[in-house]
Protein backbone atom coordinates (compact mmCIF):
# COMPACT_ATOMS: atom_id res chain seq x y z
CA UNK A 1 0.00 0.00 0.00
CA UNK A 2 1.37 3.12 -0.96
CA UNK A 3 1.28 6.46 1.55
CA UNK A 4 1.74 10.00 0.16
CA UNK A 5 2.98 12.84 2.61
CA UNK A 6 2.67 16.12 2.38
CA UNK A 7 4.67 18.34 4.90
CA UNK A 8 4.48 21.96 5.35
CA UNK A 9 5.27 24.44 7.04
CA UNK A 10 2.71 25.86 9.60
CA UNK A 11 0.99 29.13 8.72
CA UNK A 12 3.09 31.86 10.47
CA UNK A 13 6.20 29.97 10.79
CA UNK A 14 8.96 32.10 8.21
CA UNK A 15 9.63 30.28 5.60
CA UNK A 16 13.28 31.70 3.99
CA UNK A 17 13.58 29.20 1.26
CA UNK A 18 9.74 30.29 0.19
CA UNK A 19 10.70 34.39 0.15
CA UNK A 20 14.01 33.08 -2.04
CA UNK A 21 12.13 31.04 -4.71
CA UNK A 22 9.09 33.83 -4.45
CA UNK A 23 12.09 36.35 -5.26
CA UNK A 24 14.06 34.20 -8.00
CA UNK A 25 10.49 33.56 -9.84
CA UNK A 26 9.92 37.78 -9.59
CA UNK A 27 13.42 38.20 -11.11
CA UNK A 28 12.36 35.98 -14.22
CA UNK A 29 9.53 38.32 -14.27
CA UNK A 30 6.55 36.15 -13.00
CA UNK A 31 5.34 39.54 -10.79
CA UNK A 32 2.03 37.82 -10.20
CA UNK A 33 3.41 35.50 -7.81
CA UNK A 34 2.48 36.97 -4.20
CA UNK A 35 3.68 34.20 -1.59
CA UNK A 36 5.61 30.74 -1.96
CA UNK A 37 5.39 27.94 0.90
CA UNK A 38 7.59 25.11 0.46
CA UNK A 39 7.35 22.03 1.81
CA UNK A 40 8.20 18.18 1.61
CA UNK A 41 6.51 15.63 -0.44
CA UNK A 42 7.44 11.72 0.36
CA UNK A 43 5.89 8.36 -1.06
CA UNK A 44 6.28 5.29 1.15
CA UNK A 45 5.82 2.06 0.11
CA UNK A 46 3.95 -0.27 2.65
CA UNK A 47 3.99 -3.76 3.45
CA UNK A 48 0.28 -3.47 4.63
CA UNK A 49 -3.24 -4.17 3.07
CA UNK A 50 -5.47 -2.46 5.83
CA UNK A 51 -5.84 1.55 4.31
CA UNK A 52 -6.60 2.21 7.97
CA UNK A 53 -3.24 0.40 9.75
CA UNK A 54 -1.17 2.05 7.08
CA UNK A 55 -2.50 5.71 7.31
CA UNK A 56 -1.56 4.77 11.32
CA UNK A 57 1.48 3.97 10.80
CA UNK A 58 2.42 6.55 8.40
CA UNK A 59 1.06 9.35 10.64
CA UNK A 60 3.45 7.78 13.59
CA UNK A 61 6.37 7.78 10.90
CA UNK A 62 5.79 11.40 10.46
CA UNK A 63 5.24 12.23 14.41
CA UNK A 64 8.29 10.44 15.07
CA UNK A 65 11.04 11.67 11.98
CA UNK A 66 9.52 13.05 8.85
CA UNK A 67 7.82 15.80 9.90
CA UNK A 68 9.00 18.26 13.12
CA UNK A 69 5.70 19.00 14.20
CA UNK A 70 6.67 22.08 16.58
CA UNK A 71 7.02 24.48 13.03
CA UNK A 72 5.19 22.03 10.59
CA UNK A 73 2.08 19.80 9.50
CA UNK A 74 1.13 16.83 7.41
CA UNK A 75 -1.21 15.08 5.77
CA UNK A 76 -1.66 11.61 4.80
CA UNK A 77 -3.06 9.93 2.10
CA UNK A 78 -3.25 5.99 0.98
CA UNK A 79 -3.86 4.46 -1.81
Amino acid sequence: MKAKIHITLKSGVLDPQGKAIEGALHNMGFRGVKEVRQGKYIELDLAESDATKAKEAAQKMCEGLLANTVVERFKVEVE
